[in-house]
């Protein structure tokens, strides 16, 4: 395979990279956020869309490069930027634009072939159902989570007693007292934390300690 090729070759994989998010974020937002049944026939036009717009990007650049060696061509002073090229660009400009061309092409006949709209699609739902999957495990660890498998658990003891001495434990004790004197004309305390078996994310079983 020569350079070219080989450049095709990558650029391809970077836009199919491309489609794949793009149509992964389409599935999320119409499967979940609308909550739409998932159809591989209902995301195909998008699919196709995605395939083209992305065909056309590469043609632009492609069409960018051809004006850029023609400026180019016959100009032997030095140039003023990174995008200021002279005659000795002209040949590797000729090469970036058949790269862009090439990569648009295979964009187009992809497109074209139903089976690999249809993979693209596949591919896009199993890395859509992974982030959903992914994110109820992080939602199931943090709500299921017990002091003694929470890694900063004991890292976070000192700044938690701190909470409790404070600000949970004074409003406990004003709690109390209004309380004991339910003719005091003070507005009653906010339910203080100590009814629920943890105060400030910590067991209440860290006070004896």
């Amino acid at each position: 395979m020569g350079k070219t090729a080989e450049a095709i070759a990558e650029g391809v994989s970077i836009a199919s990279a491309a489609a794949r998010l793009a149509i992964r974020n389409r599935i999320l937002v119409e499967t979940i956020a609308h909550d739409e049944q998932f159809d591989v026939v209902a995301f195909t036009p998008f699919a196709r869309e995605t395939l083209l717009g992305l065909a056309a990007e590469q043609d632009e650049a492609a069409a960018l490069v051809r004006r850029q060696r023609k400026k180019a061509w016959g100009k032997f002073t030095d140039p003023d930027g990174t995008h200021d090229y002279r005659d000795r660009d002209t040949r590797n400009l000729r090469k970036r634009g058949r790269q862009y061309a090439g990569v648009a092409k295979a964009l187009r006949a992809m497109a074209d072939d139903p089976h690999v709209v249809r993979t693209f699609i596949e591919q896009s739902r199993d890395a859509a159902w992974g982030d959903v999957e992914a994110n109820l495990q992080r939602r199931l660890r943090v709500e299921g989570m017990r002091p003694e498998l929470d890694p900063d658990y004991d890292r976070m003891r000192a700044a938690r007693m701190q909470s409790i001495r404070l600000v949970d434990l004074p409003r406990l004790a004003a709690h109390k007292r209004h309380q004991d004197d339910p003719e005091t004309d003070a507005a009653p305390p906010a339910e203080p934390a100590a009814h629920s078996p943890r105060i400030s994310g910590i067991d209440v079983s860290e006070l004896e300690s």
